[in-house]
């Protein structure tokens, strides 16, 4: 066997090794799904957006929530009968306010219990699915998000302070249209989010979250904590399983160009008792 014959087996291996690691991770992340709704009796649906380092030709992709994802969700919860529980895992930055209020609101008109497991993170349009559940369950240090609308890069509460504080002499049409849009955005998504809560909490108690919640009260990544959301009035539990935590890891970060800065073994660690 050649040197040439060598390089060509070599380079095969090479190529065909990410499509057998894609199928076996795959493999694996039926099979637990498989046992976690063999222990909980329930629909398993896994809306996961692994964002920070996918790179297409060493360029950066974001993935958000889209019109293709409340498609699968939809088709998902359209073929699982009324008296079956899900189960959604969450694992998101946000994304499309049509596409996140599709999913959420075919999760609120569910008969049986809907519960969303958020292991890491959930912002905006995933906060907005997590409020129509009837539970949310969240690791110790889980965040959620506020949900007020972005047109753009620009928060629309920011573009009313602007038309409100700037004589309106000097606002360019542009920024007045912008303005008059997200008035709506926010008006709609308050109107949602209230809609939510109204399950979890009094009139008075969901109008006022909702609000608060919409209007650009902080930055829209500020993360609401597991104890914070709780104090809101919202139904969060802290005991998450296991098996979730096993499958989210399942779904790991794209390969990186460059090392990251996060090194450790990954084993269970525990104390060990000092002879005395």
């Amino acid at each position: 066997m050649s040197i040439a014959d060598l390089f060509w087996i070599f380079f095969m291996i090479s190529a065909l090794q990410p499509v057998l690691q894609r199928h076996y991770l795959d493999a694996m992340r039926a099979r637990k799904i498989a046992q976690i709704e063999k222990k909980r009796d329930s629909r398993v649906i896994l809306l996961v957006h692994r964002q920070e380092t996918m790179r297409l030709l060493g360029f950066p992709v974001a993935r958000y929530i889209d019109v293709n994802d409340s498609e699968e969700v939809l088709r998902a919860i359209h073929m699982t009968d009324e008296d079956v529980p899900l189960d959604i895992v969450l694992h998101t930055p946000g994304g499309l306010v049509l596409a996140a209020l599709q999913i959420a609101r075919a999760i609120q008109s569910r008969k049986a219990k809907v519960t969303v497991f958020v292991p890491h993170y959930a912002m905006s349009g995933g906060t907005l699915i997590a409020l129509a559940a009837d539970e949310i369950v969240m690791c110790e240090h889980s965040v959620l998000g506020p949900v007020d609308p972005q047109l753009g890069q620009m928060p629309a509460a920011s573009l009313l302070r602007v038309v409100e504080q700037k004589p309106l002499a000097e606002i360019d049409d542009q920024t007045l249209v912008m303005a008059d849009v997200g008035r709506k955005a926010i008006a709609q998504v308050k109107a949602a989010a209230q809609s939510f809560l109204a399950k979890h909490l009094p009139a008075d108690r969901a109008e006022a979250l909702a609000e608060k919640l919409a209007t650009g009260t902080w930055t829209h990544d500020y993360p609401i904590s597991a104890e914070e959301a709780r104090e809101m009035g919202l139904p969060v539990s802290t005991e998450m399983p296991d098996e979730v935590l096993e499958l989210m890891s399942l779904y790991p970060q794209p390969t990186r160009t460059q090392g990251g800065g996060v090194e450790y073994l990954p084993i269970p660690r525990q104390r060990q008792a000092k002879a005395v």
